[in-house]
């Protein structure tokens, strides 16, 4: 090559390289715009929603590093069906398109996806997706008790929110009538088409800086790079299948959980034959959510650092057949899609571990353990008048547990893993509801032993603070089954959750009555330990021990202990 040709290319890289980096800073202040205009909590404070970009033909170029797996890697799939509702060539300026079809959408109908098309010199060049998860959106509320989709909430299909700047006040209307929290729901709407115009005002003035009549080239250009960079990234692993299972608590009986991981020449395929079925409650898992969640594991091991877009996930490919609960149809009942979805990980990294041992973590946690309180609502069977006279609210407070072990390092505690929202501040949490929280600590020895430690779950007591009754939706998972110790190391604690002054032990999932004047105790599941606790650093004992990660009774389990105690 020429000189002067290598001067072009260095410039054309560098050129692409700029075009990236404002991408990436576009679809972050989108996503940012979101978290500053919306009404609910859990945008707010807890990051549950995703933002980002896609060419007209609905290939997702660029994400925005905050949000969550279950909503980016689904809304790369909902747009394509947005594109077969609406093709980009019937798409006007000033549309904005929306939908909660947890199949077509992220998976249950607290998700809303809305959808803009953004215009540059009189041609579609571009299309923004973003979703939240609302506080409400009516039917039987939060928690897996539903037995279909239709006592789940407001549906709302495929449909244009906004037709060419005027808004459809028909749908507001609609959803208005349908939901217990009006305001807060219209208020994340809004959000929601506000974070896409700002979107797409940030990528008109891209196109006009760099003299760009659209964005296909260079969209073609990332989405190859990422998936060539994924190709790569592939031959650090051996080829072969390697087979995991997982027995989880589901509702009322156990459930398994089955995949076989194939590397190959053409990508990664995982395959969840053998998977129980689908139930009659709100456990089950639309076909996208599972793709979501199987995807970003086998992200997190393999090309971590490889953008996330159409061209890398394209290396990866999942299947699960039909009326299993990873591939739940309609009208199944999918509210807690979350407590079987976010398995999905930890089930892919044991059969990954087969294959590298050095390079993958023990089981956590995983799902969240999301304390979901209600006041002033009717409960079958509880003092209704009582809680027909209470406060009324409806608070999702987000609770993690511990993440396993990494190869080299501890885990992570009180960390939400594989979902990535924050654990949201009880002061925030004691404003928006009649709510008092008298504990919220580490959770000693919930960690499991292990060269490397489990991360360790967290220890919650709240009470409503009217003294009324109120009502729990939980939706909790690793109750019955601990997440499962590797190359020697031991189990993470198991959850649990009880009334402290009766003693009562509460169900990991479903709708339960918390009577006034009680408190309700949450211990969240610490993380699985990594490798043989006998070769646990003394000093890193020494220092649990000091911290009270790990109470003196606890470390005896460690080869370490005695010469620490001395």
């Amino acid at each position: 090559m020429s000189a002067a040709a290598q001067s072009q290319a260095s410039r054309h890289a560098i050129r692409q390289q700029l075009i990236w980096s404002r991408l990436l800073a576009v679809v972050e202040e989108q996503a940012q715009a979101l978290i500053r205009t919306a009404f609910g909590t859990s945008t707010r404070e807890a990051g549950d929603l995703s933002a980002g970009v896609f060419l007209p033909d609905g290939r997702m170029i660029a994400q925005a590093v905050t949000g969550t797996p279950g909503h980016v890697n689904s809304m790369a799939d909902s747009v394509l069906h947005f594109l077969r509702a609406y093709p980009a060539a019937t798409m006007r300026d000033g549309d904005v398109f929306i939908t909660n079809d947890p199949w077509k959408g992220t998976g249950h109908l607290y998700d809303v996806v809305m959808v803009t098309p953004v215009f540059h010199q009189g041609s579609i060049v571009a299309l923004f997706a973003s979703t939240v998860h609302v506080v409400d959106i009516g039917g039987l509320g939060a928690g897996p008790d539903g037995l279909e989709i239709y006592h789940e909430g407001l549906f709302l299909p495929l449909l244009h929110f906004v037709r060419a700047g005027v808004l459809e006040e028909s749908i507001l209307a609609i959803v208005r009538a349908n939901v217990r929290e009006p305001e807060q729901v219209e208020g994340d709407l809004h959000a929601l088409v506000a974070c896409n115009a700002v979107g797409a005002r940030r990528l008109q003035q891209l196109l006009r800086e760099f003299a760009l009549d659209d964005l296909q080239a260079q969209g073609d250009y990332i989405v190859e790079r990422s998936a060539r960079a994924m190709r790569e990234a592939l031959r650090d692993w051996p080829k072969g299948t390697w087979h995991n299972h997982m027995t989880v608590d589901g509702y009322d009986t156990p459930l398994e959980l089955h995949a076989a991981v194939t590397i190959d020449d053409d990508g990664v395929r995982v395959d969840f034959s053998g998977t129980s079925g689908t139930v009659a409650r709100g456990i089950n898992v639309p076909k996208a959510y599972t793709d979501a969640y199987t995807s970003f594991g086998i992200r997190c091991l393999i090309g971590s650092d490889v953008p996330n877009n159409s061209g890398s996930l394209a290396a990866i490919q999942v299947s699960a057949p039909e009326g299993s609960i990873v591939n739940a149809l309609p009208p199944a009942a999918v509210t807690a899609r979350s407590a079987i979805g976010q398995m999905l990980p930890d089930l892919v990294f044991g059969a990954l571990r087969q294959a590298r041992p050095d390079r993958v973590p023990a089981e956590g946690a995983s799902a969240l353990w999301n304390i979901h309180l209600v006041g002033g609502r009717p409960f079958p069977g509880g003092p209704n008048e009582a809680l027909a006279q209470a406060r009324r609210f409806s608070i999702t407070s987000f609770t993690t547990g511990g993440t396993g072990a990494r190869p080299g390092q501890d885990g992570l505690s009180a960390t939400a893993y594989p979902s990535g929202v924050r654990n949201v501040s009880l002061e925030i949490l004691e404003t928006q509801a009649p709510l008092l929280f008298r504990r919220k600590e580490y959770r000693a020895d919930s960690g499991g032993v292990g060269a490397q430690r489990g991360g360790l779950g967290q220890t919650i007591a709240v009470e409503n603070a009217d003294g009324a009754p109120m009502v729990l939706a939980a939706s909790w998972d690793r109750v019955r089954f601990a997440p499962r110790g590797a190359l020697g190391g031991g189990d993470g604690a198991r959850g649990r959750a009880w009334l402290q002054h009766a003693g009562t032990p509460l169900r990991g999932k479903g709708r339960q009555l918390i009577p006034a004047g009680e408190v309700l105790i949450v211990e969240t599941p610490g993380g699985a330990g990594l490798g043989n606790p006998r070769e646990r650093a003394p000093a890193r004992l020494a220092q649990d021990l000091r911290a009270g990660l790990v109470t003196p009774e606890n470390a005896a389990l460690y080869a370490a202990a005695t010469e620490v105690s001395a």
